[in-house]
C-alpha cells in the first residue's frame, strides 16, 4: 500500500491550516472598493484582483 501514515496526514493537515497568531485582514478593506491592486515584494509585483464570480487571484 502507498497510503501516508497517520502522523504523515496529521502532519499535512497542519501543515494547510492558517497559523491562529497571523492577523487577519478581510478582502473588502484590503481591496477599499477596487477590484484589483499591486503587492510589492521585494523587488517583485504581484496583482491581487477580484473576478467576476468573486473569487481572488494573485498573478505575477
Amino acid at each position: 500500500m502507498n497510503q501516508p501514515s497517520r502522523a504523515a496526514r496529521i502532519n499535512e493537515a497542519d501543515a494547510n491550516r492558517p497559523d491562529p497568531a497571523a492577523p487577519v485582514v478581510d478582502s473588502i478593506t484590503l481591496m477599499s472598493g477596487r477590484r484589483e491592486l499591486i503587492i510589492r515584494h521585494g523587488a517583485e509585483s504581484y496583482r491581487l484582483r477580484v473576478t467576476a464570480s468573486n473569487k481572488l487571484i494573485l498573478t505575477k
